[in-house]
């Protein structure tokens, strides 16, 4: 059975940092490309930054180079560094796999930027 368990979510200030981590169960994040999402207010979950399998890593433009997606193989977690949050990226984060996500979603962690 498939657990996706994500924390670290907060509020702060823009330009501040958070770091979220995804706890994964029956997946080995090494094995498959893993991505963070994330949801805003009435609007459609959107995969926001991805590492493959290989390590390679992806990012919509408008995170490239304030948000990192790293993982620990061997805690089979998956993290998003973010740095110079700004208050559109206030949502909900979810991990999943990056290409056809588990039908199962985690709870989510709320990510709240103030201006």
């Amino acid at each position: 059975q498939v657990q996706l368990v994500e924390s670290g979510g907060g509020l702060v200030q823009a330009g501040g940092s958070l770091r979220l981590s995804c706890a994964v169960s029956g997946i080995i994040v090494r094995g498959n490309a893993m991505g963070w999402y994330r949801q805003a207010p009435g609007k459609q979950r959107e995969l926001v930054a991805l590492i493959s399998s290989g390590g390679t890593t992806n990012y919509v433009d408008s995170v490239k180079g304030r948000f990192t997606i790293s993982r620990d193989n061997a805690k089979n977690t998956v993290y998003l560094q973010m740095n110079s949050l700004k208050p559109d990226d206030t949502a909900v984060y979810f991990c999943n796999l990056a290409g056809v996500p588990y039908s199962d979603w985690g709870q989510g962690t709320q990510v709240t930027v103030s201006s």
